[in-house]
């Protein structure tokens, strides 16, 4: 199963179009949210095409290819409008001998750690800045942001095959690799 990971629309109607895009190039099976999905967020500048009416029929549309988990900006209000979930903290991904925390970010990160075993993958949002640390035992990985990318980071995702993780911008453009051992 292919898995397109994503994280931080923050009401984009043209990063969403252009991440729907890339899910469809990509011919993956499901698409994993990382939460921050309709609202830009009191810290954040509106990104362009702010419209989180157009977000919801956009993803509204693929709800039943859509897992969620929720970020600091969103609501139980949001929950209201989007037809799948979006309100779990985490979700628990098995990977092979592994286990993936996926969450947000703002409650459990690389500094607060949630409860994992040697070799499990801690994948969050938030920072808007890709990553992929090993610390110790684990791994951290981020896909960064769709719509307000920090750090001079290019937007993108993540796209997970089961066996590897690869990073890549929005135009598709692969710029990192991790591979399960």
């Amino acid at each position: 199963m292919k898995i397109l990971i994503a994280s931080d629309i923050h009401g984009s109607a043209k990063y969403c179009r252009l991440l729907l895009d890339a899910y469809e190039k990509e011919n993956a099976d499901r698409l994993f949210l990382l939460g921050d999905i309709l609202y830009h967020g009191p810290r954040n500048d509106l990104p362009e095409e702010y419209n989180p009416k157009q977000v919801i029929a956009l993803l509204n549309a693929k709800k039943e290819q859509i897992y969620c988990v929720r970020g600091n900006c969103d609501a139980e209000v949001d929950q209201l409008v989007l037809d799948f979930p979006i309100m779990a903290d985490y979700a628990l991904i098995p990977a092979g001998e592994r286990m993936i925390y996926a969450t947000h970010g703002h409650v459990y990160n690389a500094e607060k750690l949630p409860p994992m075993k040697p070799g499990d993958i801690l994948l969050c949002g938030h920072t808007h800045v890709p990553a992929c640390e090993e610390f110790g035992e684990n791994v951290y990985m981020n896909p960064g942001s769709v719509s307000l990318p920090k750090g001079g980071t290019p937007r993108g995702y993540i796209v997970f095959d089961g066996a590897q993780f690869v990073w890549k911008t929005l135009a598709g453009e692969e710029y990192k690799r991790f591979v399960l051992s």
